[in-house]
């Protein structure tokens, strides 16, 4: 079983080369450095989805400073939000780098971070897995340690902002949803209603999903915070994104490039031909599948 020291020796190879890394990308000359100050979460706010997100736009030397201290930014914060973590969207634009080394350099940082991710999640018990990080290093948000860093050393055409709405889905049989309530029906600190009031629902639940076919197929598709991302485009059919959580890296690009900007987000109002949820169980975002 994994152990303290080899997450803690994963973990030093990690934090030494996210160092070489920053060493390497602030000796090189930048053309354009741009970084988008986002609002600090508090503890108490992390279960409230926003509806406006203000942006801060950063440029030049205080940009490549904040672009640069992101890399490191994977410890908790007093006060502040551990499960919703601090997005650093961003983008540093270097000429006359040595391509082939920075290259090299973060494909190197890149597989030291999933080879981390490998061995804490080598651990299959969530409270045993959270105890031998928390022991091995102290405060570690390891969801932030885990991000990649996306560069791009070709020209692309532009490089925009845009802001993401995802769901995080989970495909389940009417077996395993009715497993799934029993053990929240055991809950012993239900939120906002007390331990009957709770077990009277969830058994409420339980008949609801019993009533399905042996055979329904069933997804949780539950709404998660809008997060930006960086869009990349060369030509209309050759495009892609990434998540601009941590800072996006283009090197040695052509002066014609464009780049847009990150602008506050603001909620969109329901499209009237937008399609209506009709859920199973409302607080899980429980549905069928095939109706």
């Amino acid at each position: 079983m994994v152990g303290k020291v080899q997450i803690r020796s994963q973990f030093d190879l990690l934090n030494e080369l996210t160092q070489l890394f920053i060493d390497d990308i602030s000796e090189y000359e930048y053309s354009s450095a741009h970084y988008y100050q986002l609002p600090d979460i508090n503890s108490n706010d992390e279960k409230n989805i926003p509806s406006i997100i203000e942006t801060t736009r950063l440029s030049g030397e205080i940009a490549q400073k904040s672009i640069l201290k992101a890399y490191t930014d994977i410890y908790k914060k007093p006060g502040l939000s551990s499960r919703v973590l601090k997005r650093h969207p961003g983008i540093l634009i270097l000429k006359n780098a040595d391509k082939k080394a920075l290259t090299a350099r973060i494909h190197q940082l890149n597989k030291a971070k999933a080879a981390f991710k490998e061995c804490v999640l080598s651990i299959d018990n969530n409270n045993a897995r959270f105890e031998a990080v928390h022991n091995a290093v102290p405060n570690l948000i390891t969801l932030a340690a885990y991000r990649k860093v996306h560069f791009e050393t070709d020209s692309p055409f532009s490089l925009r902002f845009t802001w993401m709405h995802k769901h995080a889905t989970k495909t389940l049989t009417k077996k395993m949803a009715l497993a799934m309530l029993e053990k929240s029906a055991n809950y012993s600190n239900p939120r906002m209603i007390d331990q009957h009031n709770w077990q009277s629902l969830v058994a409420q639940e339980q008949r609801r999903v019993a009533s399905l076919p042996e055979k329904e197929k069933l997804r949780i598709r539950r709404p998660t915070r809008v997060s930006p991302q960086v869009n990349i485009r060369y030509t209309a059919t050759n495009r892609y994104h990434v998540s601009a959580a941590l800072p996006f890296i283009l090197i040695n690009p052509e002066p014609d490039v464009k780049i847009g900007r990150l602008s506050d987000y603001i909620k969109p109002q329901s499209h009237p031909r937008k399609r209506e949820y009709d859920y199973v169980i409302d607080r899980l975002y429980l549905e069928q599948i095939d109706k």
